[in-house]
C-alpha cells in the first residue's frame, strides 16, 4: 500500500513570517498536532505543538522560522506504508510531509497508518471477530478453514499469518464479518484445527 492512497491531501499549512500564535490557532481548529511550513510555495519546516509549548508567552512575538524545523524528512505518493512508518517509528516522528515534483501533496501520519493497519486486518469493522488458530500438518490450511467458515454461514473479511509462531506451527486467522465466530471456532476444533481463541475489536476473548 502506497502513502499516495492514505495521505491527508491538501494540508493546511502556515508560513515562515507566520507568529506562533497563529500556528497553534491552525492547530487547534484542525486538531492537528503538526503544521508543514512554506514560503514561496516551497517547503521549508514543519512546527510541531511541542515546538509552541516550548515559547509559551511569547507566542504573539515569535515566528515560526525561529522555532521549526528545518529540513524536515519527507515521502513521496510512492513511498510504501511500510517505509514511512520506519521512518516515523525510527525517527519519533508523528507525521511526515509528502512532497510530489517539488511540491508539498499531502501528510502522512501515524494514525493514518495505524488505519490502514486495521483496515487490512479487517478490524475497522467493530462488529467483527477474529479466530486465531494453528495449521493443521496434513490439509490444514487457511483456504480449507475459509471453506469451513463459509460453510457454517460466516462471512470472511480477512485471512492473515503472524510471524509469530505456536511452537514450531504457523499461527492464522480468519476474521469474520458475520456469523457465530463461538460456533464456528468450535467446528474448526471439530475438523482438527487447533483453535487459540476468538476475539473481538473491543479485545475481549472466548475460549
Amino acid at each position: 500500500m502506497l502513502v499516495g492512497k492514505r495521505m491527508s491531501k491538501d494540508p493546511v499549512t502556515v508560513t515562515a513570517e507566520d507568529l506562533l500564535i497563529q500556528a497553534r490557532l491552525k492547530m487547534q481548529r484542525g486538531g492537528f498536532r503538526r503544521l508543514p511550513v512554506v514560503s514561496d510555495g516551497q517547503l521549508v519546516g514543519i512546527i510541531t505543538d511541542r515546538d509552541i509549548r516550548e515559547h509559551a508567552g511569547y507566542l504573539d512575538r515569535t515566528v515560526v522560522k525561529t522555532a521549526m524545523s528545518k529540513k524536515p524528512v519527507t515521502v513521496t505518493p510512492a513511498t510504501t506504508l511500510e517505509t514511512a512508518a520506519q521512518i516515523l517509528l525510527k525517527r519519533k516522528f508523528g507525521g511526515l510531509p509528502v512532497m510530489e515534483n517539488g511540491r508539498l501533496v499531502g501528510v502522512i501520519t501515524t494514525s493514518d497508518i495505524l488505519q490502514a493497519f486495521l483496515d487490512v486486518m479487517g478490524a475497522s469493522e467493530e462488529t467483527s471477530k477474529r479466530i486465531d488458530f494453528v495449521l493443521r500438518e496434513e490439509g490444514g490450511g487457511v483456504a480449507e478453514a475459509s471453506k469451513i467458515v463459509a460453510q457454517e454461514g460466516g462471512e470472511v473479511l480477512g485471512v492473515g499469518t503472524y510471524r509469530g509462531k505456536w511452537g514450531d506451527t504457523p499461527v492464522c486467522y480468519l476474521r469474520l464479518r458475520s456469523g457465530d465466530a463461538n460456533a464456528i471456532a468450535k467446528f474448526l476444533k471439530e475438523k482438527g484445527f487447533e483453535v487459540l481463541g476468538v476475539h473481538d475489536v473491543a479485545g475481549s476473548s472466548t475460549l
